[in-house]
Parts: structure tokens; C-alpha cells; sequence
């Protein structure tokens, strides 16, 4: 199958690039420019997470030039209150939830969340680069504290060379390191990410292709195996996780039913061939898959006029984690489990085609990833929150949150032999709960 996938690749590759060398125009002048409302949808972290799609519709509109350079930055800054019931066990994942980062019960911050900055490149109708450097201590995987040296450094978050034009052919793809299109990872909230989007969005290098007409929407994306950036891992050898083969794959497909023309609702499925919910007890980020755990999701969203929008998903992985059975007593009363997410959020803008435009929100999602009182049974969470979007680039926001649970991934069942935990004993909490607020802005050019 992935060699009759890539022959096809190869195939619309070179298509593309003959009728591109036709298009071509005689202006070989170039262009640098910035673009605030461009830059702001591809680098906004939480709401439409399409981001190859957005920028195939931005071409398709002709918001970016032939021969040209958009520069982008985006910078997250903000302030926080968070309390948790016990000592230590902030569920709050837009932070790191471990006690070097978090101590106490009562957290306070005034941070920079993130910086990014954006480059788009257009080279004639038919081809598009798009790279994005991201800073994020925050949410950083490296160790120490949020002002250790590893955890301020610059990586490139997403970078990939796309390939269509939406005006000539329905078909486009795209090779590098980008977003996995499982699902409907989106949030309505104005800053946090949906626990669904932690449970199951991927990041990882591969190669997507997609096809965009009558309403529908297909993408089928072939990833590199082994662990991957985030939420996805396939065994590649002897059980290892270097990433030396093509083997994992997400297929999404779904449809928009158009009631007038301002009323629609859009409903979708997505495989993922391989989540990252595969590893052994006891669990740690990124190690080598035991085996290959496919993932399906369903979502849909009903949307009036862009001022009423609901939306909702459901993501369950198809066989169990054998990692969250602790096989020394008193834990091992728990078994394995099959790893599951829900989120189902509601959004309504007060005002529209304003300079400013005011939207409210509220959204539960949550992740379960063990049996009834296991101590890493689920993690809820609960956002409402209120933004102000100036002149389709900036925004501030004001979010009210609260968790039930605090199940980290890492060691979520325990550990073995003894480190960092003793024998049947795990960190995480079915009874902690954590309530905050977080005032904010981001500020995009």
C-alpha cells in the first residue's frame, strides 16, 4: 500500500510541477511582506489546526503573492492564578503538570507562554513553503526549571513544502514536518487546548495529500514510524523507536451539509494506523512501541453565520495500553484500558465584522485512560472563556478553567523497579482537582 501511495505522490509531484512551469508568470519580481491576519491563522495554537488547508485556501484567495515572503510573529503573553487541592498535582496542561514547575497549593504566574515566528514562500501558483519557529518554555519536553537553559532554546515547529493550486485542481499535498489531520483537534476556547488535542493531535515528519471539492474533504498522510513529536508511535524493527521507515499513517474524511447558506454542519471519521498509547508498564514519553495501537475518531460541527458555532469529537484508541496495568499489588487490581477522549465545546461572537470582535465560549473535554477508581481513571477539563480578536490578528482573553484529575502520561501507572516511585505506587491522583484563571494576550504581526 505505501508503495502504490508513493508512486502516486511522485506522479502528482511531477504534474505539478510541468503545469507550474506553465503558469509561471513573466513578473519575476519579488515581494516581502507581512500579512497580520495570515499570520494570525497559521500560527494561532488552539482553533482551526488545518493549518495546510488554511494556507491552500489563503493561495486559492489570493491573499499571499506569487514570488513572494511573508514574515510572521506571534508572541503569547499572560498572567495566572491556579489552586489545586493537593500538594503539588496541577492538572492544568497548558503548563507542564510536574511539582519542578509547580509547587504548593496555589500557583501565580506572569510569563511569555510562546513566540513564534513564521516564514511563508511562494515560488509560482503551484508551490508554497511554510516554516515556523516556535519558543515555548512552558510546554517545553526539555528538563529543569521554565528558566533552565534547555527549556528556552528555539525549535522549528512545523516546516513543510506544499504542493496545488486549489483554483486549477482539487488535489494538494505536502512533504516535511506538520500536523497530522486526524480528527478535529480544534478547540473554541481562546487559549487552551482541548484535552482531546493532548489525548490524540500528532505532529511528526510525512507526507499528506489531500483532495478539496463538493464539500468534501479527504486526506490521506503517510508518517514516519517510531515515536514521533507528539501522539503517535509505530514499531519500526526489532521494537525500536528510530524513526528509519515509512509505516504509520492517518486517513481523514469528512463532509459539509450547507441547510442555507449561512447554516452547515460539517461531520467527520479519521484512522490513525498507530497512537501513542502502545508502550509496556512502565510508561515513558517516546519510548519504543510493543506493538501498533490504531486510533478512530467521529466529529462534526454545526456553524450559523460564524456566530454560533458547536462543535464535538470523540477519538478512542482500538486496543488496550498495556502500560496502564501496574502488575504490584496494590495497583494491580486495575487492567488495562483502552484509551479514550470527548470534548464538545459551544462559541458565540457578540459582534461580527467589526474592528474588534467579542466571543464567549465554554468546552468540556476529557481523557480516560483507566477503569472506575483507578487512580489514573480520567482527567477532565472545564474551560470558559471570553476574547477580543482586533482586526482579525491580535488577541486578548480571559479564561476561567477547572480539572478533575491528574493523570501525566509519564509514569502514569507507576514505575519499575523503584524510580522514581516505590512499587505500586503512581503519581497520579483521581481525586485532585485544580481551578485558575488566565488573562492574556496574543499579539500577532
Amino acid at each position: 500500500m505505501t508503495t502504490k501511495w508513493m508512486g502516486l505522490l511522485l506522479f502528482t509531484f511531477f504534474h505539478i510541477l510541468g503545469v507550474a512551469q506553465d503558469d509561471t508568470t513573466t513578473n519575476s519580481s519579488f515581494k516581502l511582506e507581512a500579512n497580520s491576519p495570515f499570520s494570525y491563522r497559521m500560527m494561532e495554537p488552539t482553533q482551526n489546526l488545518r493549518k495546510l488547508s488554511i494556507l491552500m485556501e489563503e493561495r486559492q484567495k489570493g491573499t499571499i503573492k506569487e514570488r513572494g515572503l511573508v514574515i510572521g510573529t506571534s508572541l503569547i503573553a499572560l498572567g495566572d492564578y491556579q489552586y489545586s487541592n493537593i500538594d503539588s498535582k496541577f492538572g492544568y496542561l497548558m503548563r507542564h503538570p510536574t511539582s519542578k514547575n509547580q509547587i504548593g497549593h496555589v500557583v501565580t504566574e506572569a510569563v511569555i507562554h510562546s513566540f513564534q515566528l513564521s516564514f511563508t514562500g511562494t515560488v509560482n501558483n503551484w508551490i508554497t513553503s511554510y516554516a515556523e519557529i516556535l519558543y515555548d518554555p512552558e510546554q517545553s519536553f526539555g528538563t529543569g526549571l521554565i528558566t533552565d537553559l534547555e527549556r528556552n532554546q528555539l525549535q522549528l515547529r512545523k516546516g513543510f513544502v506544499a504542493f496545488g493550486n486549489l483554483t486549477k485542481l482539487p488535489v494538494y499535498g505536502a512533504i516535511g514536518k506538520l500536523d497530522s489531520p486526524f480528527g478535529q483537534t480544534g478547540s473554541v476556547s481562546p487559549f487552551t487546548n482541548s484535552t482531546l488535542w493532548h489525548a490524540f493531535g500528532g505532529l511528526c515528519y510525512g507526507a499528506q495529500i489531500s483532495f478539496e471539492k463538493w464539500n468534501i474533504n479527504a486526506s490521506f498522510m503517510a508518517a514516519q514510524g517510531g515515536a514521533q513529536f507528539r501522539g503517535m508511535n509505530t514499531t519500526v524493527g526489532d521494537s525500536t523507536n528510530i524513526p528509519s521507515l515509512v509505516n504509520n499513517f492517518i486517513a481523514d474524511l469528512n463532509y459539509t451539509l450547507y441547510f442555507t447558506e449561512k447554516i452547515s454542519l460539517k461531520l467527520g471519521g479519521s484512522y490513525l494506523h498507530g497512537s501513542t498509547y502502545n508502550q509496556a508498564f512502565p510508561v515513558q514519553h517516546f519510548d519504543p512501541a510493543s506493538f501498533n495501537n490504531p486510533a478512530v475518531t467521529a466529529y462534526g460541527t454545526f456553524n450559523v453565520n460564524d456566530r454560533i458555532i458547536i462543535k464535538g469529537g470523540y477519538a478512542k484508541t482500538l486496543k488496550v495500553w498495556p502500560g496502564t496495568h501496574n502488575p504490584t499489588p496494590p495497583l494491580d487490581q486495575f487492567e488495562a484500558f483502552r484509551v479514550s477522549s470527548f470534548d464538545l465545546g459551544a462559541a458565540y461572537t457578540l459582534n461580527a465584522n467589526k474592528p474588534v470582535i467579542y466571543k464567549l465560549s465554554a468546552e468540556f473535554s476529557d481523557f480516560v485512560a483507566g477503569p472506575n477508581g483507578a487512580p489514573w481513571e480520567r482527567q477532565n477539563q472545564l474551560i470558559l472563556g471570553f476574547s477580543a480578536l482586533i482586526d482579525q490578528s491580535s488577541k486578548l482573553f480571559l479564561e476561567l478553567f477547572r480539572t478533575d484529575g491528574y493523570v501525566p502520561l509519564n509514569w502514569i501507572s507507576g514505575s519499575d523497579p523503584f524510580q522514581p516511585f516505590p512499587p505500586g505506587v503512581t503519581h497520579s491522583e483521581h481525586d485532585a482537582f485544580s481551578n485558575g484563571i488566565v488573562i492574556g494576550c496574543q499579539i500577532t504581526f
